[in-house]
């Protein structure tokens, strides 16, 4: 699977010139699937928060970019309908679109979902994560970044990569994501770090990591 992990969405020219370089194609001819799931397991989550995000109405632009199809795909009803069902729908979309909220509660339905164990089939398959839904793709979130609890504890996430995230770095509404504080969070990880900022986003083809970015960001080694 291709990976485009931002924090904020397509924010601008760079990241979605990114974004068609790994479709391989124009959007316009690309078939997207969004998950709007990680949404509901953080504290500030909202239906009209997941509405927004499928109908484009967010600061964060993932699902307005004027995809040929589009659709939704709710990871915790899919235990509920089998996989003979929804696995085509997964396989025929050009990219899956996953939005921000918690990323524990999103692994934890990814894995309930055996989406995750979908992925590894996939390499043509584009991944856009938004904040938590790029967040998933680590080792570990970190202490900073638990919200809702998984049933077996800990920060651990699905380690598609062997980096981790912070998001939204020095935005002007989050005082306590200043670089200052990825420092902090960075030290206790014991894996390399990216902070990125809403203008950057990190892209994983095969295991090689490019930051593409109109912004700031640091990498920190362990």
């Amino acid at each position: 699977m291709k990976l485009l992990l931002t924090s904020a969405g397509i924010k601008n020219d760079s990241i979605r010139n990114a974004l068609v370089d790994l479709l391989g194609k124009s959007i316009a001819e690309s078939n997207a699937l969004c998950i709007p799931t990680a949404g509901y397991g953080h504290p500030s989550g909202s239906p009209g928060g997941a509405w927004r995000f499928i109908t484009g109405q967010s600061s964060t632009p993932m699902c307005e970019l004027g995809w040929k199809s589009l659709g939704v795909l709710e990871l915790t009803a899919l235990p509920s309908i089998g996989e003979e069902r929804w696995v085509p729908w997964v396989r025929e979309a050009d990219v899956l679109l996953v939005n921000g909220g918690d990323a524990l509660y999103l692994c934890h339905w990814m894995r309930q979902s055996r989406l995750v164990d979908l992925l590894p089939e996939l390499p043509e398959k584009v991944w856009v994560g938004l904040s938590a839904g790029s967040m998933v793709m680590a080792p570990r979130i970190g202490e900073d970044f638990v919200g809702w609890k998984p049933p077996t504890g800990g920060d651990e996430t699905l380690g598609l990569v062997d980096f981790a995230m912070f998001p939204h770095l020095d935005h002007p509404s989050l005082p306590e994501n200043s670089l200052a504080d990825a420092e902090r969070w960075a030290a206790g990880l014991g894996v390399p770090a990216y902070a990125i900022d809403d203008q950057t986003a990190i892209k994983v083809i095969d295991g090689e990591v490019e930051v593409i970015s109109e912004g700031h960001w640091k990498r920190f080694t362990p």
